[in-house]
């Protein structure tokens, strides 16, 4: 079965080779993701924490902190996937922390990397799971706890179809920290034994982080004081036509309004620039607003930098989560609501099911069917002080009502990591 998994593997990297040399830009973390971890990195038992991307590895930053504080000298290893989800592990790591990318999941170097790195023990953020990686670090008696974990709609039924192969894989991690009581089911019905199953509820409510006050202002984005902004985080291709026409209808209404887009890569802003071009609108990307003062006078501006966003959020009159309105499943809706934002978003926020329906139950978010919806949206909300206060308040309060999702999980770890270090 190893063989033919990493036989599956090698032939989809190959089929992959056109798109990088089109591209003609390699991922930056290839050598370590192809198990070439660098000399200088020295390692002594370390927890291995991975976390794919930008979101999950914010979501981890409180639960490093947590561990830090039971477990002071203890060192991690943080990995990722993505260069973005990278540059964060980095922001996040201390003393003698090593940030790596996460080996292919390909037998021989998945064991090389494991000897070379040595863990105590190892946590993924959310749910991945890696065949290989599991099944060695099995073989290296490793304890393996998820962490946040969530069984999606889409995920179900895939896993359920091939349940007799994907239950001993399962059943080979140590302890399951799930985000709600239907994915504890989930998980059952795929053949995990529920007393390795805890529901310690969503960690990203915990995760939210409040702006760095005075990093960016509504001045220096050329904004009077009654002015409106409009802020899309996370956007993806296909997203930023409809913001943009939604933008030149509320414009002609409100000449002062301006708009920043964030797109979720910020290497697409040069794409984004164009579209922005097309619609005979001024654009300037936020990298260039302190080395161009008369850059402010732009109606949109690109969020071309990571890091950034929650500090917008905190600009903002009205928030639109970007990925919904594409079958990308939409992104955290958290961020902008614990500060008060009023929220709107597209159909499709599958990849936060039980957040959004949450959202949607207690009316603290501006949920639209089709990109067409935008329009109204802004305009009943630009139009209504009132009714844009009341969405944001609400959104706030259901963040603050269901934190504590962090601390269980730590209490959890706790005993499985206290007890290795005996």
């Amino acid at each position: 079965m190893t063989f033919l998994y990493d036989l599956a593997y090698w032939l989809y990297l190959v089929m992959c080779l056109p798109l990088f040399l089109v591209r003609k830009k390699a991922h930056p973390g290839l050598a370590m993701r192809l198990g070439r971890i660098p000399r200088e990195l020295s390692f002594r038992r370390p927890l291995w924490i991975h976390a794919v991307s930008v979101g999950e590895m914010m979501t981890m930053k409180s639960l490093i902190n947590q561990i830090r504080g039971f477990l002071p000298q203890q060192q991690l290893v943080l990995s990722t996937v993505t260069p973005t989800g990278n540059a964060i592990a980095r922001s996040i790591a201390a003393g003698d922390d090593a940030v790596i990318y996460l080996p292919l999941d390909i037998s021989g170097i998945v064991r090389a990397v494991l000897e070379r790195v040595q863990p105590g023990a190892f946590v993924i953020a959310e749910t991945e799971f890696w065949p290989n990686m599991l099944t060695a670090l099995s073989e290296r008696s490793v304890p393996v706890m998820i962490v946040n974990g969530r069984i999606s709609d889409r995920s179900f039924p895939r896993y359920a179809f091939v349940r007799s192969v994907f239950r001993p894989l399962l059943n080979r991690v140590t302890l399951f920290c799930m985000q709600t009581e239907t994915d504890a089911e989930r998980l059952c019905a795929l053949g995990v034994s529920r007393d390795k199953i805890r529901v310690t509820g969503n960690m990203k409510f915990d995760s939210v982080s409040q702006p760095v006050s005075g990093i960016l202002t509504r001045q220096q984005l050329g904004m009077t004081e009654s002015a409106f902004l409009l802020v899309a985080g996370s956007t993806h291709a296909g997203e930023e036509e409809f913001l943009l026409d939604a933008f030149k209808e509320m414009v002609k209404l409100y000449p002062s309004l301006k708009m920043v887009l964030a797109p979720r890569h910020p290497e697409r802003s040069a794409d984004v620039e164009k579209l922005v071009a097309a619609r005979c609108l001024s654009a300037c990307r936020m990298s260039r607003l302190s080395r161009d003062p008369d850059s402010a006078a732009a109606e949109i501006f690109i969020l071309d930098t990571v890091g950034q966003l929650t500090a917008v959020y905190s600009l903002a009159d009205i928030v639109f989560i970007g990925g919904s309105l594409v079958k990308t499943g939409g992104h955290n809706i958290l961020e902008p609501a614990a500060l008060a934002k009023p929220v709107v978003c597209g159909p499709y926020m599958f990849n936060f099911r039980d957040i959004i329906d949450l959202f949607v139950r207690h009316e603290a978010v501006w949920q639209i069917k089709r990109p067409q919806e935008l329009s109204d949206a802004f305009r009943a909300l630009l139009e209504t002080p009132g009714r844009r206060q009341a969405l944001g308040k609400k959104g706030q309060e259901l963040v603050l009502r269901n934190k504590g999702a962090t601390a269980r999980t730590a209490t959890y770890l706790k005993e499985i990591l206290l007890t290795l270090k005996k």
